[in-house]
């Protein structure tokens, strides 16, 4: 009877299996999946509510058709300019993704910002008093008290016979 052929497991597999299992890459995971959802949120927020009113307010101005012909024919819309074969800028859609993209700058920058201080007081709740902090709360709590606080050692060296 032969012997089983031994397959060892490469090194790098162990490594990625790790590194997979890591907290933080399911937490990125997590993330992106968050991300996509609040992608779409924002993009509709954009399109459907704010782009109407900043078109409103500069004389009727639909950003989504805003769009230059670059070669061919000019269709009543983007999308029939595209489907007729036409060269296109779409601008309009170009200027949704900027807006897009700052709503989601200044969301991620105030989460990292409440994130932030919620950490440093979790911290500094975590850490608790100093040791000087302790001392000077002991002293306070004598002298509230009344309490004589405890004699001071002799200074320690050599002592001289009294006379």
């Amino acid at each position: 009877m032969k012997p089983p052929i031994h397959v060892s497991r490469p090194a790098w597999l162990t490594e990625f299996q790790a590194f997979i299992m890591r907290g933080s890459v399911v937490d990125l995971a997590v993330g992106i999946v968050i991300g996509a959802a609040f992608t779409g949120i924002v993009n509709s927020l954009v399109q459907d509510l704010i782009n109407p009113v900043i078109g409103l307010l500069i004389g009727g101005v639909d950003f989504s058709n805003v769009f230059v012909v670059l070669s061919g024919e000019r269709g009543a819309s983007l999308e029939a300019t595209r489907q007729g074969g036409a060269a296109v800028l779409a601008v309009g859609k170009f200027i949704n993704a900027i807006i897009s993209f700052l709503i989601v700058a200044m969301a991620i920058f105030w989460l990292l910002r409440v994130l932030t201080k919620l950490r440093l007081h979790a911290k500094a709740q975590a850490a608790g008093p100093s040791a000087q902090e302790k001392l000077l709360a002991e002293i306070r709590d004598l002298l509230r008290d009344g309490r004589p606080a405890a004699p001071a050692a002799p200074p320690a060296g050599p002592t001289l016979p009294p006379g």
